[in-house]
């Protein structure tokens, strides 16, 4: 797969992360142009398809040569339509053309990445694998109920089954360097099933839905904490384990958003909604992307990443601002405590990508 194809791609990534970062600021208040009527109301599908889909259909592009040390016999740049469609199509966002074209095509990344992962099933049949495909599964139900007119508070649990089951799914592959009791996999399993429950069940009870898929979140989270090796990798030094302080920080935040769902159920807008919203998006997914870009970003573009004690203050700016958000939000009356709290969780996301692309920068040039 020739690298210069994965480029433009990344700018596509680029683009939506400004946009969406930008959308979101004016959800929260912030006075600054709005550049065009519908921008804030993209903030989530930005996010989540133009953003973390097309980086996750990149990724998976990238990697597909190789699946649980198992070569697949797979050449040519095809594997890279499923997120150059979606990064086009966040990018059709973006400009403001039809929305509906936008979503037709963030769709079509959707199931390519469904696909991708059915084929990767049936090449290497194993829990994670089968748990990393039902999350490509919920993206392609999130973006079809999106292109079928529901309300994004209604589908956005799908959109988040879809970044969880990833996440958990590849954890779960990597813990096979370390021994697992048979028990935990069951109950792996198990959270995975109640979770997955939940789901469906929020398509006719949304608030029973929520709360039952919030208490197979609360398990998975759990489970993390308990067996995902960054308990052990979190206290060594350097890179490894800077990823394993980001891998728990992350696992600590699922946790507040399942208990956030649990106690609360089908939210639809508020301070409430934006607390269980954000600890999974910003303090879970976030945490577990400032974790592995490292890795991620050098396997994508061929290009070295030093890491240096500089990363953590990126992190460490995250983790705060999201506390402050979190507090505004939990006291519902401190609308400038949230307000401060997002802009600081902006400035976070965007040092690091910063710091990213200074790194990649350097390793060009060497």
């Amino acid at each position: 797969m020739e690298r210069r194809w994965r480029l433009p791609i990344m700018a596509l990534v680029v683009a939506a992360l400004l946009a969406g970062l930008w959308a979101g600021l004016l959800r929260l208040g912030w006075g600054w142009p709005v550049l065009r009527p519908l921008l804030p109301s993209l903030h989530g599908p930005l996010m989540v398809s133009g953003f973390l889909g097309t980086l996750i259909c990149l990724e998976r592009a990238v990697a597909l040569g190789i699946v649980g040390g198992h070569r697949l016999s797979v050449n040519g740049n095809w594997w890279l339509v499923g997120a150059a469609v979606t990064g086009v199509g966040a990018l059709w966002l973006v400009i403001g053309l039809p929305l509906v074209v936008g979503q037709v095509l963030i769709l079509l990344g959707s199931v390519w990445l469904t696909a991708v992962s059915l084929f990767i099933f049936r090449q290497h049949r194993t829990l994670y694998t089968a748990v990393m495909g039902l999350g490509a599964l919920c993206w392609l139900v999130g973006n079809g109920l999106w292109l079928a007119g529901w309300s994004v508070h209604r589908l956005v649990i799908w959109w988040a089954a879809f970044l969880i089951l990833t996440i958990v799914g590849e954890r779960l592959e990597l813990s096979r360097v370390q021994w697992l009791p048979r028990l935990s996999v069951w109950f792996f399993g198990a959270a995975t099933a109640v979770f997955g429950v939940g789901l469906l069940l929020s398509l006719d009870l949304p608030d029973m839905g929520v709360r039952l898929n919030s208490l197979g979140m609360l398990a998975l989270a759990a489970w993390l904490l308990r067996f995902d090796i960054a308990r052990r990798t979190a206290r060594q030094t350097a890179l490894t384990g800077y990823i394993g302080r980001n891998l728990l920080a992350g696992y600590g935040w699922l946790g507040v958003g399942a208990l956030a769902g649990l106690a609360w159920g089908q939210l639809v807008a508020g301070p409430r909604y934006d607390l269980w919203l954000h600890a999974i998006f910003l303090g879970f997914v976030f945490s577990m992307i400032f974790a592995h870009a490292l890795i991620i970003f050098p396997a994508v573009t061929g290009l070295p990443v030093a890491f240096h004690n500089g990363f953590y203050i990126p992190t460490l700016l995250l983790q705060t601002s999201l506390f402050m958000r979190v507090v505004g939000d939990w006291q519902m009356v401190n609308l400038a405590l949230r307000q401060w709290g997002g802009l600081l969780n902006a400035l976070a996301i965007l040092m690091f990508f910063g710091m990213v692309g200074l790194g990649l920068a350097r390793g060009k040039k060497k």
